[in-house]
């Protein structure tokens, strides 16, 4: 696929007005060439310029007139980040002064890149695979050090190795399954059938292993799903704003104020945390208020850790029917909760006791696990416990740093069509089916981690790649 490409394109590779400094990135066969028509190099030319050096230079306007001093990466094909000829030019980040560098490029043969067009390059060009090429973008929009080290793991290449070595492992099985069928009129049997067993077996265990951390990649790219759930005016927007800093959600004492969910991240110990405060939970005759608290019950569903909340103003038997009614509305195998007994400031030690053994009560009679945090929200009382306890309980939601974790919904998906196809080659093993059958359901487990690696892409893979690439920015 090296000559896939026959133009030279153009593109800012940082946000012009950010900084003191923008890069303007250049790549294909007539960089060099396009480069030269508009910087002029203190000393020779781009095109005579060695590989991994950079030089002072001046961009002149149409009129003669200097636009700009800059300096100019040069990178030489094939050891740059496309694969091609490329260079980057560093100049000052004046919106102005990029878009009439672009513009000069232009009008010197260049074409403006696509999004995520270098990328794409450097993956047709074998400079990385389309799972690395995919987490160049995860690499770009991570804003944790967890997401971060996840997707500098698949970008450098740790995920994609452990997909080839299953790649092998299938393409191992398939090429005895195929030489049999080549001396199929032999009555020959290369592939041992109870060996194969064992080999599918122990490939499926690893892909479905893969598949199934999808669910902590996923908390860990877009944030841990934590729901603020409790009785109407029990102080979750509170809880919201102080966790958050600042005031997101409005804060009244008028019951059923919050209508729609509202959700905001934090950054807790290098891990995204995406809480979602919720309508409260009440008796209502008003239907808008109805609908909000449908859609509490729905979040609540979709969260991963719930954070109770209870009205510790209120009599006890309030608070424990808010309790009843928020625990049966949870699934205690694939939620983790945190009770908070809120405004404690209000309550005297002998209260706070109280309350404190009757929820204990509750809690064991259901058979939970579950922690009591005392807080005030509005004073920021046990609010670092708080804290703590949710880097706590993230910890058993995500593995450890050395496990790769699938982030892609692509992969996830492939990943699961291996598993199926899996799943039938060891049922038509035992069941001695022939072997052009079992071989055909093999080929569909290698053509789905083809995927996602981009190998053998078979019909269209045009289609396939435009829609990945699009998803990364220009200039990258």
């Amino acid at each position: 696929m090296t000559d896939f490409y026959q133009d030279t394109i153009v593109a800012p590779a940082t946000i012009p007005g950010t900084g003191a400094i923008s890069i303007v990135r250049i790549s294909g066969p007539e960089s060099f060439r396009a480069v030269d028509a508009v910087v002029q190099l203190k000393r020779g030319t781009v095109s005579e310029s060695d590989a991994y050096t950079i030089h002072f230079g001046e961009v002149f306007t149409d009129g003669n007139r200097l636009l700009d001093e800059v300096l100019v990466s040069v990178f030489r094909a094939p050891h740059s980040y496309t694969g091609e000829n490329s260079v980057e030019i560093s100049c000052h980040a004046s919106s102005y002064i990029v878009s009439e560098l672009i513009r000069l490029l232009l009008s010197a043969g260049c074409r403006l890149a696509e999004p995520g067009e270098f990328t794409k390059r450097a993956f047709l060009n074998g400079k990385m695979d389309l799972a690395q090429a995919e987490a160049v973008a995860d690499v770009i929009s991570s804003n944790t050090s967890a997401s971060h080290r996840v997707a500098m793991t698949q970008m450098k290449g740790g995920y994609s190795k452990e997909l080839s070595s299953l790649r092998e492992e299938l393409l191992e099985m398939a090429s005895l399954l195929e030489l049999e069928l080549d001396f199929s009129e032999e009555d020959v049997e290369f592939a041992d059938r109870s060996r194969l067993v064992a080999l599918v077996d122990k490939t499926a265990a690893h892909v479905s292993r893969l598949a199934a951390s999808f669910q902590a990649g996923n908390m860990i790219k877009n944030g841990i799903p934590v729901a603020i759930v409790g009785a109407a005016n029990a102080g979750k927007s509170t809880l919201l704003n102080t966790l958050v800093g600042e005031d997101r959600a409005i804060v009244s004492d008028i019951a059923g104020t919050t209508r729609d969910t509202i959700e905001e991240c934090v950054n807790l110990d290098g891990v995204l945390f995406r809480f979602i405060d919720t309508a409260g939970i009440r008796e209502t005759s008003e239907d808008v208020e109805k609908m909000g608290i449908e859609r509490t019950f729905r979040k609540i569903s979709e969260a991963s850790i719930v954070l109770a909340v209870l009205d510790g103003s209120t009599d006890s038997s309030s608070i424990l029917n808010d309790l009843t009614l928020l625990l049966h509305r949870i699934d205690s195998s694939s939620q983790q909760v945190i009770l908070l007994l809120n405004k404690v400031d209000v309550l005297s030690q002998n209260d706070i006791n109280k309350i404190v053994s009757n929820i204990n009560n509750i809690v064991t009679s259901l058979d939970l696990k579950a922690n009591i945090i005392l807080l005030s929200a509005k004073q920021k009382i046990g609010i670092e416990a708080l804290k703590k306890q949710m880097s706590q309980r993230q910890k058993d939601l995500v593995s450890d740093g050395d496990a790769t974790l699938v982030t892609n919904l692509r992969h996830y998906e492939a990943l699961k069509n291996a598993a199926s196809a899996l799943a039938d080659v060891h049922t038509s093993l035992l069941a001695s089916t022939p072997t052009d059958l079992v071989a055909e359901d093999l080929r569909r487990a290698i053509a789905s981690i083809n995927l996602i690696l981009g190998s053998d892409l078979g019909l269209s893979p045009e289609t396939l790649l435009h829609n990945i690439f699009q998803k990364h920015c220009i200039g990258k």
